[in-house]
């Protein structure tokens, strides 16, 4: 006699189709694919300098950013014209300065005012500011 409460024999596991698994391997490497796509950036490192920087200037890890001065006490701006004055500040805010503080000429100057290179960098530059426009 059996009852409807006998156990049902269990049947074989089931082997999923090749269409299956190719279809798994093909998302799974559609989603590496969309994620290397989408990864930021890598960091660009930059060389260390081949000179030690003078010591006058203080160093600080930091790539270079333009400013935005618009006056200088040293040197002085006051001999030159209006368009002068702005064609030497442009470029003040605009180049590095060379000492190695990542600033521009112009904020090294402000922020580093016992800075000799910046000072001189200044100098060179509203000194062709000036023969430019003579020109």
């Amino acid at each position: 006699m059996s009852s409807s409460t006998d156990p049902q024999t269990p049947s074989p596991p089931r082997r999923p189709s090749p269409g299956a698994v190719a279809t798994v391997v093909v998302t799974l490497g559609l989603l590496a694919a969309l994620a290397w796509a989408l990864a930021p950036p890598r960091v660009h490192f930059t060389p260390a300098p081949l000179e030690p920087p003078p010591a006058d200037c203080p160093k600080l890890a930091r790539e270079f950013v333009p400013s935005n001065v618009t006056e200088l006490s040293e040197p002085p701006l006051t001999g030159l014209s209006a368009e002068q004055k702005n064609r030497a500040l442009y470029r003040l805010n605009m180049e590095p300065c060379t000492c190695g503080c990542g600033l521009s000429v112009a904020a090294c100057r402000v922020e580093h005012p016992a800075c000799e290179t910046s000072k001189n960098l200044a100098r060179k530059i509203i000194a062709e500011v000036q023969a430019e426009t003579r020109k």
